[in-house]
């Protein structure tokens, strides 16, 4: 009996994690239309891959000079993203215009946009915008 009861419960934990790991999953638009980023599963936590970015362009602000002729397409933008629950989300976010990695927020605004904000200094100061679910 007292096994069952720790099965469900451990199972009640593990599928409502999964559901709220799984409202941010998708292909988002980025605000300026610019990019396409897929949010998916990465082991334990979620990460954001760019599927689409307009015209093509390479990765040319990163730090790393070798990196900087890769096609934006296929990089990882987003990752280590954990849920702090409430809709709000904390992990790494990459800008490839200009080549920073930022401690990251991301928050639910409906079931069809996200705020996704930047920021430095521990979080004091942050710069935001809001994607949408693209189709």
């Amino acid at each position: 009996m007292i096994r069952t009861i720790v099965i469900a419960a451990t199972a009640a934990v593990i599928l409502s994690a999964s559901a709220a790991a799984a409202d941010i999953t998708g292909t988002w638009l980025s605000e300026s239309g610019q990019t396409k980023v897929r949010i998916a599963p990465c082991g334990a936590k979620m990460c954001g891959i760019v599927v689409w970015a307009k015209g093509n362009p390479k990765d040319s602000q990163n730090p790393k000079a070798s990196l900087r002729s890769r096609p934006v397409k296929g990089i990882r933008m987003i990752w280590n993203i954990t849920s702090s629950g409430g809709g709000q989300y904390t992990g790494k976010l990459y800008n490839y215009k200009d080549g920073k990695t930022y401690d990251g927020k991301v928050s639910e605004q409906g079931a069809d946009k996200l705020k996704l904000s930047g920021c430095v200094l521990g979080g004091i100061i942050c710069r935001g915008q809001v994607w949408t679910r693209a189709n």
